[in-house]
């Protein structure tokens, strides 16, 4: 591998990419494009890795290179040319669905904190107790009963509700994710379908999906309505796991809040074992 040709790759689609473009403030700037800072947060690494990666001096994985991928929302063509200096074949078949070692330890050691594991196309694939004790995520028989921007487009819950600014910004970063497994993995015929039902079952998401708002925030806060009849307002951050091409939403209160009360409260009677495997990624 040409580790200083991928390096030059990264740092010139860094350095050419407009903040907008990946959902950052533009704000006063003394650099071209996003800081390294930047880059590493979108991608979940470090500063000193892609300083490290831009200069050669690191060999990165292939999870590594689908994340930078992702964060810099790279085209199809740009995004193969990552893959061969890097010495990979490109993410063109089905979406990965397994969840690895990185996403169980992150449900085994929150057993506290409502939290799902999710995979590129949005299908949730593994829960702990505490988000199934939340008791909103209802069951409705759809092929897509799991899928999180289904259930958000198409299908909502009667036990969710959320400003109309945080709606916005989840409702952004749902459409991001989508539009980026979709070329990430053309090949999916999952999720194309899911893509299609989609823009044929909601006018909000296929207004979104031919123009998408920029990603504002990658946390939202809404209000979770017990089966008991109260609620408890939860915070929402989104963590990529890129090895895997998953991601992890955890679900938090501020600290010493009623909502926090509430939300010990809720979790302390939860009877669901500690992690549960879930989904199912489109019919059949």
């Amino acid at each position: 591998m040409e580790r200083h040709e991928f390096g030059a790759a990264v740092r010139q689609l860094r350095e050419s990419t407009a903040p907008a473009a990946v959902g950052l403030p533009i704000g006063r700037r003394r650099v071209r494009g996003l800081r390294r800072e930047e880059l590493g947060e979108l991608a979940g690494m470090s500063a000193d890795y892609v300083r490290r990666l831009e200069q050669g001096r690191s060999h990165p994985s292939a999870g590594v290179v689908n994340a930078i991928a992702r964060a810099l929302r790279i085209g199809r063509a740009e995004y193969e040319r990552l893959c061969a200096l890097a010495g990979y074949a490109a993410a063109d078949g089905q979406v990965p669905n397994e969840v690895g070692p990185g996403a169980m330890r992150l449900l085994e050691r929150f057993t506290d904190t409502p939290m799902f594991v999710s995979d590129a196309a949005m299908n949730l694939v593994a829960v702990n107790s505490a988000f199934m004790a939340l008791g909103h995520w209802d069951l409705t028989g759809d092929p897509w009963e799991w899928n999180i921007a289904w259930r958000t487009f198409c299908d909502p819950f009667s036990g969710f509700k959320q400003s109309a600014d945080d709606a916005t910004d989840h409702q952004a970063v749902l459409v991001a994710r989508l539009t980026s497994a979709l070329l990430r993995y053309p090949a999916d015929a999952s999720l194309a379908a899911l893509v299609d039902e989609m823009r044929s079952r909601s006018r909000l998401f296929d207004t979104l999906w031919r123009t998408p708002r920029p990603v504002a925030a990658y946390e939202s806060s809404a209000a979770f309505i017990h089966p008991d009849g109260g609620s408890v307002t939860l915070v929402g951050s989104l963590l990529t796991i890129p090895g895997d091409d998953l991601a992890a939403l955890m679900l938090t209160a501020a600290p010493g809040s009623a909502d926090a009360a509430r939300l010990a409260e809720i979790v302390g009677v939860g009877g669901e074992p500690a992690i549960i495997k879930v989904g199912q990624p489109g019919p059949g």
